[in-house]
C-alpha cells in the first residue's frame, strides 16, 4: 500500500535521500497507509526469533531508516539462546501432531523419546513417562507463570522424562512461552501441543498408551543486538523511547504494531524541537524475559537523573479483535481491548487525556509493580520517572497465526497519534 503525501514510503535506506526535506518539516503525521507499509515490511522479515535472520534484517532496516533521519546509531551486542528445529512431533498410535519445542530447547535426538503418555493431573509417580499437562483457558505468555511452572516442577518431580503442554487459549493454536535465558531450566524436553490437536492424545494419556516425542534440533547461543539510535541536541536530559522487535513466530501484531508506533515517533520527534535529546531503542531478546531490555537498562541507558522521560511501547499495541462463531474466529475492524497503558503520577493525567476514547488504553493505570508490565517493570524499579508504558496480549499472541490478518494501519494510526499527544503534553 502507498503512503500519504505527508508520510514516507519505507524501504531499505529509502529515507536517507529525503532527510533534508523531512527535517525541515515542522511536524510529521502519518496516515493509515503509511502504517500499513511499515507493517507489511515488518511482516516480510518472517520469523523474528532473537538473533535469527528475520530479527537481524529488521534491526538493519530500522538502523538505515533512523540513520537517514540524522540519528547516530549503534548496535549493543549480546548473546541469546537459539534452536534450529528439524523435526518436532508427538505420536501416539495412529495420531501424530506437530509440536512447538519450548525454549530452552532440550532435544530428544532424531529417534525421539518413546515412553507411556500419562496425564500429569493423575495421581502417583510419572517415572519415565511423557507427562501431558493440559493448562486451563487463558492467554498464555510465559513459562514463569505460576500455573505453568508449578505443573512442570510437579511433573518432573514425580519422575517424568519429558512434558507436553497443552496451552488452552482463544485460537486453538500452540502458544510459545517466554522463558528466562539466565535461570536454569528443567533439563528435560518440553514441547507445546496445540489445543486443537490435543483430544486424541488426552485419550491416549488417560489409558497410559505408548507415545513418542521427537524434538530433533540443534541448539546453542548466537549473537543478537539492540539498536540504539540517538539524536543529541545538547540538552540536559534525554527522552528514551523503547520497543522490542523480536519474538516467537512472525509476531506481526504483537511486535509490528508497537514498532510502527515507535518508528512514527522517531520521525515526528526528529522533525520537531522538544527540548530534549532523543534515544530510540529497538531491543532484541524480548522472548527471553526482556533480556535485551535488561542489557540496555544496565549498560547503555542514560541514568535516571539525565532522563527526562521513558516511554515504552510493548506488545499488541494495536492488534485486531475477532468474533467467535461456533469455534471459528471472524475478523473485526476494531482493536483487541486486552492492552494496558500505565503512567507514573507526574504524567498520568496528560496520558489519560491523550488516550481518551481508545479502547483498552483509555483506562490508564499507575505505573507501579501491580499494574506495569513488560520491560517497564524494570525501568520503574530502576528509578526512572516520568514513565509511560504499554503492553497487551491479543488472541493470536505468541502463535504462528500472528500475521498480517491480525493488524492493520487503520488500527495503529490512532494509537500513534495518542502517543504523540501524550509525549508532547508530558514534556510541556
Amino acid at each position: 500500500m502507498g503512503a500519504s503525501r505527508r508520510g514516507v514510503i519505507l524501504g531499505a535506506g529509502a529515507l536517507a535521500a529525503g532527510t533534508g526535506a523531512q527535517a525541515a518539516t515542522p511536524a510529521v503525521e502519518h496516515d493509515a497507509a503509511w502504517f500499513q507499509t511499515v507493517l507489511e515490511r515488518f511482516a516480510g522479515f518472517g520469523i523474528k526469533a532473537s538473533g535469527g535472520p528475520g530479527d537481524t534484517a529488521c534491526g538493519a532496516w530500522l538502523e538505515a531508516e533512523l540513520a537517514g533521519l540524522g540519528y547516530a546509531c549503534e548496535r549493543q551486542a549480546f548473546e541469546v539462546p537459539y534452536a534450529e528445529v528439524r523435526t518436532a512431533t508427538l505420536t501416539a498410535g495412529d495420531h501424530q501432531a506437530t509440536v512447538f519445542p519450548q525454549a530452552l530447547v532440550i532435544a530428544t535426538g532424531p529417534g525421539g523419546l518413546s515412553a507411556p503418555l500419562r496425564l500429569a493431573a493423575s495421581e502417583g509417580r510419572l517415572e519415565g513417562a511423557i507427562a501431558l499437562i493440559v493448562l486451563p483457558f487463558r492467554r498464555w505468555v510465559s513459562l514463569a507463570e505460576p500455573a505453568v511452572s508449578r505443573a512442570l516442577t510437579d511433573a518432573f518431580g514425580r519422575g517424568a522424562a519429558a512434558a507436553v503442554l497443552v496451552t488452552t487459549g482463544p485460537t486453538g493454536e500452540a502458544v510459545a512461552l517466554n522463558v528466562s535465558a539466565t535461570k536454569p531450566g528443567f533439563g528435560k524436553p518440553v514441547a507445546v501441543l496445540a489445543p486443537q490437536d490435543a483430544e486424541p492424545f488426552v485419550a491416549a494419556a488417560r489409558q497410559g498408551q505408548g507415545a513418542t516425542l521427537t524434538v530433533d534440533a540443534a541448539s546453542g547461543r548466537r549473537p543478537a543486538f539492540n539498536l540504539i539510535a540517538r539524536l543529541d541536541r545538547g540538552a540536559a536530559k534525554t527522552l528514551i523511547v523503547t520497543t522490542p522487535r523480536s519474538g516467537w513466530h512472525n509476531c506481526v501484531a504483537e511486535r509490528g504494531s508497537g514498532l510502527a508506533v515507535w518508528l512514527s515517533l522517531a520521525h515526528g520527534l526528529a522533525a520537531t524541537a522538544p527540548g530534549v535529546n532523543l534515544e530510540f531503542v529497538a531491543t532484541s531478546g524480548h522472548e527471553y524475559i526482556y533480556l535485551g531490555g535488561e542489557q540496555y537498562l544496565e549498560h547503555r541507558a542514560p541514568r535516571p537523573a539525565a532522563t527526562r522521560m521513558w516511554v515504552h511501547i510493548g506488545a499488541s499495541a494495536a492488534a485486531r479483535d475477532w468474533h467467535e462463531f461456533g469455534g471459528r474466529l471472524r475478523p473485526l475492524p476494531s482493536a483487541d481491548t486486552q492492552r494496558v497503558l500505565t503512567a507514573t503520577p507526574e504524567v498520568i493525567d496528560a496520558v489519560r487525556a491523550a488516550f481518551q476514547g481508545i479502547s483498552g488504553l483509555e483506562a490508564v493505570y499507575p505505573a507501579d509493580r501491580a499494574h506495569a508490565g513488560g520491560e517497564l517493570v524494570n525501568v520503574i524499579e530502576a528509578g526512572y520517572a516520568p514513565a509511560i508504558g504499554q503492553y497487551g496480549g491479543h488472541r493470536y499472541f505468541h502463535t504462528a497465526g500472528d500475521d498480517l490478518r491480525c493488524v492493520s494501519g487503520d488500527l495503529v494510526a490512532p494509537v500513534a497519534a495518542a502517543f504523540r499527544a501524550a509525549i508532547a503534553a508530558s514534556l510541556a
